[in-house]
């Protein structure tokens, strides 16, 4: 074997020396394969899973626990939603060294309070398993209510919060300002988009409109030195994903990651704090009318948000149906 081979390291290893790489799938055998620092699911994710014989048993015990908690036959199949979301996040701890970010359910998305009561229950559950509320990111739902809630869950409780479903430079702000630990900013699904309702079909990585939007939430966080970090999501090529080079943390599908584990190209770092530093921008402060406007201006981001919760609320309640299944058993 030459040298060159010996010293050859995939785009995967490359790019975990320069960001954090999170598996974005709620199967167990890939992030043993790919050893991601942190995971995140969703009620998709979950749904997909809950199909597959090798995850039965864990949907077994939520229905099981969920009998014994008694009540109604929603209040049972509420327990079991939640107990399954737990399940999952548990047996992902035991594989990652880092945190898993477990969803509350998109059909609060507009229920500031709503929000708030179900993320410190998932908390308190994770409380009983022995599970620390510092491995856990509770995702919501980047509406200004969700906005709102993990303002008061991050400051109030210290609960740690990723806001999903960010498509618009003025959503990042409001989360940031709002103390969000962590932001996912959805790249294919803008890429989705621009495709779809545009006449251009294809971008260079660092002209993909997904990129170049987390590029500028990026830029902006660092320069004005907010502690929220970047977590860009959902996508579609590994060209975007090495476009965020750099970027504080990455989610990539399973099916991505064994691309860049099997490339041995080399990884250009393109997101940096002191380019970010110096970059123009101008500070501005979100308040929730601008964050309406902002979000009705932009065509793309009103049309994504919604459209994401929809989907969101779609597979949860195929997950539901699953588990009605069950419980009536």
């Amino acid at each position: 074997m030459s040298d060159a081979k010996k010293v050859a390291r995939s785009l995967l290893d490359q790019l975990k020396a320069v960001t954090t790489v999170v598996a974005d799938t709620g199967d167990f055998e890939a992030m043993k394969k790919y050893k991601p620092t942190d995971a995140t699911t969703n009620p998709s994710l979950i749904f997909a899973a809950s199909n597959m014989p090798a995850y039965q048993s864990l949907i077994d015990d939520a229905v099981a626990w969920a009998k014994e908690q008694g009540g109604s036959e929603d209040e049972q199949l509420s327990h079991a939603m939640d107990k399954v979301c737990i399940n999952f996040g548990r047996k992902i701890l035991d594989i990652i060294p880092g945190r898993v970010s477990t969803e509350v359910d998109a059909r609060l998305s507009f229920d500031k309070e709503g929000m708030v009561k179900k993320a410190k229950q998932l908390i308190e559950m994770y409380k009983a398993e022995g599970i620390s509320k510092e491995r856990i990111l509770i995702k919501l739902s980047s509406t200004w209510e969700g906005i709102q809630a993990a303002r008061e869950l991050e400051s109030k409780y210290g609960i740690h919060c990723n806001m999903t479903l960010i498509f618009n430079f003025y959503q990042a702000v409001a989360c940031a300002e709002a103390g969000a630990t962590l932001i996912s900013p959805f790249v294919g699904r803008i890429f989705d988009w621009f495709v779809k309702n545009t006449d251009k079909k294809s971008f260079e990585p660092l002209e993909d409109p997904g990129v170049r939007s987390v590029t500028k939430i990026f830029n902006y966080y660092k320069k004005f030195g907010f502690k929220t970090v970047v977590m860009g999501a959902s996508f579609r090529n590994t060209g975007q994903i090495m476009g965020l080079s750099g970027c504080d943390l990455l989610t990539i599908s399973p099916a991505l990651l064994e691309k860049l584990s099997q490339s041995t190209d080399t990884v250009e770092v393109h997101l940096d704090k002191q380019k970010a530093a110096k970059c123009d921008l101008e500070k501005v402060a979100v308040d929730e009318k601008l964050f309406r406007w902002e979000m009705n201006e932009d065509e793309m981001a009103n049309d994504k948000l919604s459209e994401g919760i929809r989907k969101f609320g779609a597979d949860a309640i195929k997950l539901e149906n699953v588990l009605r299944q069950r419980l009536a058993q």
